[in-house]
């Protein structure tokens, strides 16, 4: 289990919720454009979902509650175990994270601009890598009940 987020960190990443749920979308659609430069990555989407912006609106709703929950993350135990279900039902694997990261962090980077400082992102980045070690822990336990 990733140590606990500092208190900075939690406290930046609650003040950017406002410009989540004014920019989210923007931010994971060009994420995803990033992240699918990748083919064998965009394999594993479903594509109908990107096109009518299903999937960057879901994405965009996650990143927002995360955002406001930070703080909390037991509010999110029923989000977090339906994410765990659909990436092991996509194969979605620990060595993805990295990759989402190099696409997520520059996202924000070109969605806010000036307003995406060098201490917002590493905040973010520090959230981020919390985060998919409790996913990428809850995967690797779900792909052994599944093989069991």
């Amino acid at each position: 289990m990733a140590a606990p987020l500092s208190g900075q960190t939690i406290a930046i990443v609650k003040a950017t919720a406002p410009a989540l749920k004014e920019h989210g979308v923007a931010i994971t659609t060009c994420m995803y454009e990033r992240l699918f430069q990748n083919e064998g990555v965009k394999a594993m989407f479903d594509q109908a979902a990107q096109a009518s912006g299903e999937q960057p609106r879901r994405l965009a709703v996650a990143i927002l509650a995360y955002a406001e929950n930070v703080d909390k993350l037991q509010n999110l135990d029923a989000p977090v175990r339906r994410m765990v279900e659909r990436h092991c039902d996509t194969g979605v694997k620990a060595e993805h994270y990295p990759l989402v990261a190099e696409a997520l962090l520059p996202a924000i980077r070109d969605v806010l601009g000036e307003a995406a400082t060098d201490e917002i992102l590493a905040a973010w980045g520090e959230a981020y890598w919390f985060l998919a070690d409790i996913l990428i822990g809850k995967e690797a336990e779900e792909y052994q009940q599944r093989a069991a």
